[in-house]
């Protein structure tokens, strides 16, 4: 710091500047003497602070380099756009560049990262389209490499807002957060709404547009500011628009970048705002909108227009609003805010009773803080609170909606638990009065968290699946420091700890990457850090919140004693004030006050815990307002106190869900330091951005800067310490070439060819690096050595550079120099050297100027006076000469000379002007040549161009239409398809009798559907000419029915005839079975053998014993006929009928009344009324003919009906195994029909299996038996029957599938024989098409066929790229070991793609395999290189995943049901050769047997598989709900998150400078009323007197 050097010096503490600009007169080695550059008769010292011994370095009290001022040029060009690239970047630098930028309309200024944003109190043109479009080209040209990295604009919340959405569009997906903090009135709500309105209409790009009357989501986003303004902002001394909470935004968007919601979570809501607010200041904006804006109806139903006002506002007569005196806003009017509140509510989809239930909460806590009490006795003889006016509270309740006598005993007592019994205590007036407030607040506060709810529920995204990434806005409180700190300010500013923790780490990141970018030494740098602080707050045990919360168990806590516990706990010592980590401080005056400090990054904040630290804390809610709550007749105040008591419950104890014992209420710093927690982790899984704004003075007034204010604020919000941040390692930075060229001054006598004075070099590092080691040599050189300005043989210069005051010798270590490659890093001492030499050697140069210049001068006069004398001694020699008479002939000379001379000069010029009108002449022709030359030239080539344009536009159209025709017929291609695939499944849905149920149900729902609306439209006077349209509607409804009753008409007597014949032929069978028996009794007593017979010898081994008559009469194994059906059957056929019957009575008796209804309705058409008793004869009449018409449609039919198919398989079944039926002959001419799977239930009552051999359409719907429309077992058993035979039936298609191929992609994992062997994979993520191949008759011999796809596009694109040939050899089917669904042995997101790199993404992990539905896993048989072997497929459906999983499944069962081990023991191989005396042949018993064995075994393996797969899925399942209940909770913390609408600020705005100057009239007018009422009163009392 030499003479002449500008520095900043801090000014006195009463001064409104902090530092002010002054130059430096005289450095001594002890202080610094410096004057005042506006006032330079203000000349002050500052004294030496610090000096260093080895470097040299001084360091003078508050005094600090200043830069070299900007020209107008600089300051267009952009040069102080960022405050990191000045050369002094300190407090009063970024001060004085931040002023300088104010006030020539800059608002908006970087510092590195960060934004600083200046509230100019103006509407400036900065927010247009134009603008916006602008900040949106550049971004979207940047992030697709067409623009420079560098950008040309002026620094703007539009960047910020930019450059968060392009790095979450980037190739990560990574998301974003913007953090915007200030005091209040900074402009951080603006700020946010700018920000929030950039993205939403970057987001809201391209996407479909809504249905008509639909909102957006952007709109939807949007709409929620006022509302959440509306319930959450108040005005305050310094913001009339204030946010009394803090909320985090988070607006997610799809993988094509397009908004699909938005979320919000609040923070520390104000709610000692209800009862009490300040002069000047206002409660929330909700009440006085609805005091000022609701008309005389809603003023009626609220009951507010029966308030006596006295001649005042309503607002002004409410206790909760006139405290402050109810002041108007100065941007816009309450009335006009409570239509557009009501506006946005409904369009967040909230309905009229929601939002008059919500009006009548409001109205109901404005009336709450009217109740007063009185002193009355109680039972004990002591003063107690009474109501005093008992309508009042009535009306209180009935607009809270809960009960008055649970009001009246939650305002005037007070009950306690304690060891299962409650204790009351009766309330005073002024305790009476606290709980009046305490439950205000508590209903609002639960109100606001209720809106909060509700308005996510508006915004929020469908499905979570559809987030890709998302942008966090958090719009958060400022650091705050008051005259008077309690328990909100230590909050506040332990957030702003938090937060600035994560910023220093995050410039710590930025400072890390750019030293590795330069490639400099940077490990040994060491950076602050403020953990210390914030263990001081939060820690266990010992912190200030865990301490709080200890104080507030106990029962007798106070805030006297919580002071203490901090003293013993910090500063334990006697003569102890400061604590250990220097951040908890209190002298003994501050003790004896309960007061406290702690040294935040700002600065230390003095707190006085006796302002209700505790009271605040607990927050709690008794026990009385609790029931009332809890028990309030509206539904409306149950869910908002829900919501509450779910926020502030503390489950946290508990080990498990499974206790319900009752839960402890979580305290403020608790619930607060959750919350925290969330946030924080929150941002740092995002990139952070950052925007810090400024208040430039409090009273609001535009072009008007308080310096100080501003430092205040720039060290509150953390600017300071991240500049701190920024330069603890290296501070002062220039580019190569700036660093060349200024220091390279200081070697005048090194020569060019050691060091060149130009920067030309390519090379720029090596010539900075020899300029470091030159300066560092010759600061040796001259280190310790006297310079004598007399010594002989030395320049001038020289001579003059000696006699100056010598700087500080160059002279440091080498090592705090880092030369980067594209900049060099300077520590202060270096730069505090080099910079002394520059201006040591620019004095010297100056010296030397000057002493040129003045020998310059003195030069000149000596001339001008030598000649001066010279040409006074010519002229008295021309007189001489004169006189001697020879002047005469000298001046003829002279004349001739002189003509000769203008002769030859007008013979030049004429000359000339001969050659230039040839010139002139010459260029005209050659200009008009070249002009129709060129002309022709152009139209040449236009026309060139113009054929060239119609030829290509000519092929275009030409592949356009090909391409469009092409398309056209592929269209209507997959149409066919469908309409195919659909008229399949309609075919199969009306085959399918699981239906009738359904469709019974259905035609129940229009008959019911049809009485409404024939109901309601009789009651309705309408039109003759309606009523008749919609009555042909209604009939033709009818008509439908009819037709379906009779339907239902005919199949009962189809059935009824189907009964009758049943009993008919069981009769008939009994009596031959009767017939048949005696003659079996007959041959039975026939004469015995004689014992020595060879019957009596040679027993068959399979004859019977000899039974009794009474057992032949019980046997029944007759030669059944083929129409055999037995008398169960027959039973469960009369139940069937008798359902049909009822149903078909509930049918009639529906299709009855509809037909009274229109009847009744005809009539009244044509001016009839008729009675019951008419329309009952009038139905009958047409019942009859209904009946009549339905006897002939039946008769017309066949009169036998068709057998169904179990009546038919029953009899052929039953006949086939007793020998029965029709003959061979019979057999053969009839067609062919099903077959039992079993010979008869009596002899294999284990196995029912159905028809294994009956054959159905394939476009039978597939009805599953638990889950289909059934009413008893034997149903449910015929639907599971046919659901096995059409699996079965699918299961072959299934293998058909498998042969025709299917496309996958196919992960290939292998693991080796350790536990811990790292996963391989030979193939990954290839798309190959997967087919299986018989080479043999046996399926041990198939083999699955795994083929690459793609040809020369998916070689470029590297699709397969590195797939392992040996992973795509065939797999056989014998060397699967198992089939499984889903991703076994390994997490599907991290699956690596075809490059190498895992497809799961951070955050939300949501990539391209998701999800896990779509894969399938076969496990091989191990192999030498491999102990497992997995084959991991993905299929493109589930659909498609689920028909492979079964197919192979199918394939592998029946692999091992015919060429395996046997699974069931039902198997036999035994032959039987003397079957004849057998009644029911073994053979086909046996046979039988195993055809069910082999349909056992396979259903056995399938359903062991599948029980397998359930299983996992249940513990995965079960995984997933610990997970989405940890969720829940954490997001139920965040559902307290308020969102913005900047348009509402935008447009209420406007009239903000105009309604400032009103402001100020209205208070002078108002202060010159004031003064003429006192002048006016004064002369009254004088003329009085």
């Amino acid at each position: 710091m030499e003479a002449g050097t500008y520095v900043w010096c801090t000014a006195d503490a009463k001064s409104d500047d902090a530092w002010i600009l002054s130059e430096v007169v005289k450095r001594t080695d002890e202080e610094l003497e410096v004057k005042q550059v506006d006032k330079p008769d203000n000349v002050f010292k500052r004294p030496l602070e610090v000096k260093d011994e080895e470097t040299g370095d001084r360091k003078f009290q508050g005094v600090e380099l200043a830069n070299a001022p900007l020209s107008d040029e600089d300051r267009a060009d952009g040069r102080d756009n960022d405050l990191i690239t000045l050369p002094h970047l300190h407090e009063p630098a970024i001060l004085h560049s931040v002023s300088e930028r104010f006030f020539h309309g800059k608002i908006y200024t970087w510092t590195g990262p960060v934004l600083i944003a200046v509230n100019p109190f103006q509407r400036l043109p900065l927010y247009t389209d134009e603008i916006l479009d602008s900040y949106r080209s550049e971004g979207l040209f940047r992030s697709q490499g067409m623009g420079n990295a560098k950008s040309d604009l002026d620094p703007h919340v539009f960047a910020v807002a930019d450059r968060s959405y392009r790095q979450m569009m980037d190739r990560e997906r990574k998301s974003q957060s913007i953090l915007i903090s200030g005091e209040s009135g900074a402009g951080k709500t603006e700020s946010t709404k700018i920000v929030m309105s950039y993205l939403t209409t970057l987001g809201g790009m391209g996407q479909e547009q809504q249905k008509e009357g639909e909102l957006s989501v952007m709109e939807r986003v949007l709409k929620s500011n006022p509302v959440l303004e509306a319930f959450g902002n108040a005005r305050t001394l310094r913001n009339d628009n204030s946010s009394r909470f803090g909320k985090f935004i988070e607006l997610g968007f799809s993988r094509a970048g397009h908004l699909m919601g938005a979320k919000v979570e609040t923070y520390l809501l104000e709610k000692v705002r209800i009862a009490f607010h300040a002069s000047g200041e206002r409660n929330y904006h909700i009440f006085y909108q609805l005091l000022r804006g609701a008309n005389e109806e809603q003023k009626e139903k609220y009951m507010l227009s029966g308030k006596d006002s006295g001649g005042l506002e309503l607002p002004n007569c409410f206790h909760l609003t006139k405290q402050g005196g109810a002041p108007q806003l100065r941007e816009y009017t309450d009335e006009d805010s409570f239509d557009y509140t009501l506006k946005a509510m409904r369009a967040l989809g909230w309905s009229e009773e929601t939002i008059d239930n919500v009006l009548s909460i409001i109205a109901g806590l404005l009336h709450l803080g009217e109740t007063q009490f009185s002193s009355v006795a109680s039972d004990s003889g002591q003063d107690a609170a009474g109501i005093e006016d008992e309508e009042a509270l009535q009306r209180t309740c009935t607009l809270l909606g809960v009960d008055v006598e649970k009001m009246k005993l939650a305002l005037t007592q007070r009950v306690v638990v304690a060891r299962g019994e409650e204790i009351k205590t009766e309330l005073t007036v002024d305790r009476a009065t606290d709980a009046r407030d305490a439950l205000a607040k508590t209903i609002y506060g639960a109100l606001f968290l209720w809106v909060v709810d509700s308005v996510n529920q508006s915004i929020k995204w469908e499905k979570d699946e559809e987030i890709r990434s998302s942008v966090g806005v958090l719009d958060i409180f400022g650091f705050e420091c008051f005259a008077i700190n309690s328990f909100e300010q230590l909050c506040i500013n332990f957030t702003n700890e938090a937060l600035q923790q994560q910023f220093n780490k995050f410039i710590f990141k930025l400072e890390q990457a750019e030293y590795e970018a330069e490639k400099i030494e940077w490990a040994f740098i060491s950076f602050p850090d403020n953990q210390d602080c914030l263990d001081t707050i939060q820690q266990k045990k010992t912190g200030i919140l865990a301490m709080l919360d200890d104080e507030c168990r106990l029962p007798r806590g106070s805030d006297k004693n919580f002071a203490k516990r901090m003293y013993d706990e910090w500063i334990p010592g006697k003569d102890q004030t400061v604590s250990d980590n220097t951040r908890f401080s209190a002298t003994k005056m501050q003790q004896a006050k309960a007061i406290f400090c702690v040294r935040h990054f700002a600065g230390v904040v003095e707190y006085r815990s006796e302002t209700n630290f505790l009271e605040k804390n607990k927050d709690e809610v008794p026990l009385t307002a609790q029931s009332l709550l809890e028990t309030a007749p509206s539904q409306l105040m149950k869910d908002v106190y829900a919501i509450q008591k779910k926020e502030t419950e503390d489950r946290s104890g508990d080990s498990g869900g499974n206790k319900r014992g009752p839960s402890k209420q979580k305290t403020v710093g608790q619930q607060f330091k959750e919350q925290l927690n969330s946030l924080i982790s929150s941002v740092e899984k995002t990139d952070p951005h950052y925007i810090r704004c400024l208040k430039p003075n409090d009273s609001a007034k535009p072009k008007m800067l308080t310096r100080k204010r501003l430092t205040e604020q720039l060290r509150y919000g953390g600017v300071l310490e991240a500049v701190r941040v920024a330069r603890a390692g290296y501070p002062v930075r220039m580019v190569h070439q700036e660093f060349f060229q200024r220091y390279r001054m200081l070697l005048p006598a090194v020569p060019d060819s050691v060091l060149p004075w130009s920067f030309a070099e390519p090379d720029a590092q090596k010539l900075c690096v020899k300029l470091v080691e030159e300066c560092l040599a010759e600061g040796e050189k001259h280190k310790g050595k006297k310079l004598d300005p007399k010594e002989a043989g030395i320049t001038r210069f020289e001579k003059i550079r000696r006699m100056q005051h010598q700087p500080i010798p160059m002279s440091f270590p080498k090592t705090d120099v880092q030369l980067g490659l594209t900049k060099v890093f300077m520590r202060k001492p270096p730069h505090d050297a080099l910079e002394a030499h520059r201006v040591f050697h620019q004095t010297a140069s100056a010296t030397l100027l000057q002493s040129w210049l003045r020998g310059l001068e003195r030069r000149k006069r000596f001339f001008i006076l030598l000649d001066a004398a010279a040409l006074y001694k010519d002229a008295t020699e021309g007189i001489r000469v004169a006189n001697d008479g020879t002047s005469f002939e000298r001046r003829l000379r002279w004349n001739e000379l002189r003509k000769g001379t203008a002769a030859l000069l007008l013979t030049n010029f004429f000359r000339m002007q001969i050659s230039r009108h040839k010139y002139n002449r010459a260029k005209k022709g050659a200009v008009t040549y070249q002009a129709v030359f060129r002309g022709f030239q152009t139209r040449r080539f236009l026309a060139a161009i113009k054929i060239q344009k119609f030829k290509r536009m000519h092929t275009r159209r030409k592949n356009y239409r090909k391409l469009k025709s092409a398309v056209l017929s592929l269209q209507c291609k997959a149409r066919v398809i469908i309409a195919c695939k659909v008229l399949k499944g309609l075919k199969g849905e009306q085959k399918d009798i699981g239906k009738l149920k359904e469709n019974n149900e259905k035609l129940k729902s229009e008959m019911q559907s049809l009485k409404a609306m024939l109901a309601a439209q009789a009651k309705e006077d309408a039109s003759n000419s309606k009523h008749a349209k919609e009555l042909e509607e209604k009939q033709r409804a009818v008509d439908k029915l009819e037709k379906r009753v009779a339907q239902l008409e005919h199949m009962l007597a189809s059935e009824k005839a189907k009964v009758e014949r049943l009993e008919a032929d069981l009769k008939t069978q009994k009596e031959k079975a009767a017939a048949d028996l005696a003659n079996r009794g007959s041959m039975h007593r026939g004469p015995p053998s004689p014992p020595g017979s060879p019957m009596h010898k040679h027993k068959s081994p399979h004859h019977q014993p000899r039974v009794s008559d009474a057992e032949l009469q019980s046997m029944s194994l007759p030669n059944l006929p083929s129409n055999y059906v037995s008398p169960e059957v027959v039973a469960k056929h009369k139940a069937s009928v008798s359902r049909l019957e009822q149903r078909l009575t509930e049918e009639r008796k529906l299709r009855r009344e509809a037909d009274g209804e229109i009847i009744k309705l005809r009539a009244a058409l044509n001016g009839v009324q008729l009675n019951d008793s008419e329309v009952e004869a009038l139905l009958e009449q047409r019942m009859q003919q209904t009946a009549k018409n339905a006897a002939s449609e039946i008769q017309e039919e066949k009169s036998e009906p068709k057998k169904t198919s179990l009546q038919a398989a029953l009899a052929d079944g039953v006949a086939s195994v007793f020998g029965g039926g029709k003959s061979e002959e019979e057999k053969k001419e009839d067609k062919p029909r099903s077959s039992l799977s079993m010979a008869v239930d009596s002899l294999i009552p284990k196995i029912k299996r159905g028809f294994a051999g009956e054959e159905q359409k394939e476009d039978d719907a597939m009805v599953v038996g638990w889950k289909s429309g059934v009413r008893s077992r034997k149903e449910r058993e015929e639907v599971l029957r046919d659901e096995v035979h059409r699996f079965e039936s699918q299961l072959k298609q299934y293998n058909h599938l498998l042969e025709e191929g299917i496309e996958v992609v196919m992960w290939q994992l292998n693991r080796g024989e350790a536990k811990d062997a790292p996963a391989e994979f030979p193939l990954k993520a290839s798309h190959v098409t997967m087919k299986m191949q018989k080479k043999g008759d046996m399926m041990v011999q198939a083999v699955l066929n795994f083929t690459v796809r793609g040809g020369y596009l998916s070689k470029a694109i590297g699709r397969n790229r590195g797939a392992s040939k040996t992973a795509l050899e065939p797999l056989s089917l014998h060397d699967i070991l198992e089939v499984k669904a889903g991703c076994s042995g390994y997490d599907h997101t991290e699956l690596p793609s075809s490059t190498g790199r895992t497809s799961k993404t951070k955050g939300k992990g949501k990539g391209e395999n998701s999800k896990g539905s779509l894969f399938i896993t076969l496990t091989a048989s191990p192999t030498p290189m491999a102990e497992t072997r997995s084959y991991i497929l993905k299929f493109k459906s589930r659909s498609a995943r689920n028909d492979i999983l079964h197919g192979l499944r199918s394939l592998l069962a029946d692999m091992q049901i015919y060429e395996g081990v046997s699974v069931s023991k039902l198997h036999t191989d035994a032959d039987y050769e003397n079957d004849e005396g057998v009644t029911v042949p073994l053979a086909a018993v046996h046979k039988v047997l195993d055809r069910e064995r082999e349909a056992y075994d396979r259903v056995v393996l399938m359903l062991l598989q599948g029980f397998e797969d359930l299983k996992e899925k249940e513990d995965e399942l079960l995984t997933l709900r610990k997970r989405l209940e940890h969720v829940v909770e954490e997001s139920a913390e965040k559902d307290r998150v308020q969102a913005n609408d900047s348009k509402l600020i935008m447009q209420l705005s406007k009239k903000l400078e105009t309604l400032l100057m009103d402001n100020e009239d209205l208070r002078d007018q108002n202060d010159r009323l004031n003064t003429r009422l006192i002048a006016a009163e004064c002369e009254k009392m004088n003329s009085m007197s």
